[in-house]
């Protein structure tokens, strides 16, 4: 039910979301999603990507300070009320989201997002019950083909 994101530390300076880019690009790794968050020294770049075993590694190897975390990615109608559907139900089940970020793809009326909650399976049972799609790893990628 959890998808694996990847979040990978970057000085905070011209050129390094390039540089890493470029890595990704070399070693035809694709991006579905993408996340910054920075401070004044270091970002927070948080990828969900076609392979993330393969980028761990490509991005272990070339120096970079990396981390796994699941998250759950879900499917939302495109229309106003549907993200108010999903907070309220994740509220009224107890749980707390972290962040997200919103990432699309080449389906029609449709939304997607990602969710750090602070309880995957408990989450996941709220958002089934409600009606909410969530995706698992293989199915973020048919997404895109």
């Amino acid at each position: 039910m959890t998808i694996n994101q990847i979040s990978v530390f970057l000085e905070n300076k011209p050129g390094q979301l390039a540089e890493f880019t470029r890595l990704l690009e070399e070693n035809q790794i694709d991006m579905r999603a993408l996340s910054i968050a920075e401070t004044q020294d270091f970002g927070i770049l948080r990828l969900i990507v076609d392979d993330p075993y393969k980028t761990v590694n490509v991005v272990k190897d070339a120096g970079y300070i990396c981390a796994v975390t699941p998250v759950l990615a879900v499917e939302l109608s495109d229309k106003p009320g549907s993200l108010v559907k999903l907070l309220t139900a994740l509220g009224e089940g107890g749980i707390n989201v972290e962040y997200s970020y919103a990432f699309t793809a080449r389906k029609k009326d449709v939304a997607y997002m990602i969710l750090r909650v602070t309880d995957n399976e408990k989450a996941g049972d709220v958002l089934s019950k409600n009606g909410i799609r969530i995706y698992c790893q293989h199915e973020i990628s048919e997404l895109f083909d």
